[in-house]
């Protein structure tokens, strides 16, 4: 019961959209406090206080650095989240298989039209080939 009630604050955490920004600048570097302030628009004592919350629930860690402090995720916690989420993975992954088999079975058609199919490029070619005129037509 511990556990269900630890996931459930992690969830009741991460719900909130100011702590996923941060969490989201996070992930490819670790950041000041002047710089998440910067970067999401959002005074000091606001990112202090998402940031508080975040390192009291284990999502991010902070170090010295001279007059600065800088936050860092820490994977553990998110292990545990993703951990808990696995058991839920067979109802998403047998329909992202089925998509893909679907996709197999329709070729996998190309995004851009330079890659176009055999098929694609005749009937692009059709659509853009002039008509024939009879006797008498003008333009």
């Amino acid at each position: 019961m511990e556990y269900i009630k630890g996931m459930e604050s992690a969830f009741e955490i991460i719900a909130e959209p100011n702590r996923r920004a941060i969490l989201s600048l996070l992930v490819s570097s670790e950041q000041s406090v002047g710089e998440i302030e910067r970067q999401l628009r959002m005074t000091q004592p606001t990112v202090s206080k998402h940031l508080r919350v975040l390192r009291e629930a284990g999502f991010v860690e902070s170090t010295v650095d001279a007059q600065r402090r800088l936050y860092r995720l820490r994977p553990e916690r998110f292990q545990e989240v993703d951990a808990w989420l696995a058991q839920f993975r067979k109802f998403w992954s047998a329909h992202i298989d089925a998509l893909e088999r679907h996709l197999d079975r329709m070729g996998r058609f190309p995004s851009t039209p330079d890659q176009a199919t055999p098929a694609k490029k005749k009937t692009k070619e059709k659509m853009t080939r002039p008509k024939p005129r009879g006797k008498g037509e003008t333009k």
